[in-house]
């Protein structure tokens, strides 16, 4: 049950992060002198979407990676085994950064050849410019995005549910939400594109720092003798 309602609260906290973004495209795209005009409008929402299609590929594949170590930490950790757990997780974490590195470079350097993928050719210079600008600043952190995924469900997958759901949601409303509300006010319509890499970066950090702490008490707990069975 704890750990549906993670992955349940997980999936909210996205909606409202959309929610959050395309409000922003709206109200700051018809203050642009370019997406103001009528036939003009509706690039933002549509390059957006796009990129965003892009991004969830990535995502699933890091969800999946990670999905795939849940039962192996379940049952190395109720053996005791926590070097078997630990050298798994930092191998999946390397995985997953090493996926991400390799999507954002291929976003980084190829942006105009995805966009085309959705038939860009024949739109107007303003909507491939925008594009190739939402593909860079959205995509530029990938290797966070998947660190950040796999961090998560790990911790599902270690028993601490509540992390896990603290985490995603201080990924997805606090920074998810709350940065596309922001940004803008100092960067217009470019601060609903950067907002992505920004709250995967700042994720991170209370990340790395939960997964220190829970390292350090596994290392308490295997130096611990195991307690005797009591006599009947």
């Amino acid at each position: 049950a704890p750990m549906g309602a993670a992955s349940l609260l997980s999936q909210i906290s996205v909606v409202l992060s959309i929610a959050a973004v395309l409000n922003m495209l709206k109200v700051y795209g018809e203050a642009d002198p370019i997406f103001s005009q009528p036939e003009y409008s509706q690039i933002p929402t549509a390059v957006v979407g796009i990129v965003s299609k892009f991004y969830q590929i990535v995502v699933s594949i890091a969800v999946g990676l990670a999905c795939g170590c849940m039962p192996i930490y379940g049952y190395n950790l109720g053996a005791r085994r926590f070097d078997r757990m630990l050298g798994l997780r930092r191998l999946l974490l390397i995985t997953e950064a090493a996926v991400g590195v390799v999507f954002s470079a291929v976003f980084l350097l190829f942006p105009l050849q995805m966009i085309n993928i959705f038939g860009a050719e024949g739109e107007s210079v303003y909507y491939t410019e925008f594009a190739v600008k939402a593909i860079r600043a959205f995509l530029c952190l990938l290797p966070l995005t998947c660190l950040n995924k796999g961090i998560f469900i790990s911790l599902e997958g270690l028993g601490k549910s509540a992390e896990s759901t603290l985490l995603s949601m201080l990924r997805e409303i606090g920074f998810g939400a709350g940065l596309p509300l922001l940004l803008p006010l100092l960067l217009g319509l470019d601060g609903v594109l950067w907002f992505n890499p920004l709250a995967d970066a700042l994720a991170i950090i209370p990340s790395i720092l939960l997964l220190r702490r829970l390292d350090r008490s596994y290392a308490r707990e295997a130096a611990s003798p195991l307690p005797l069975p009591q006599e009947s």
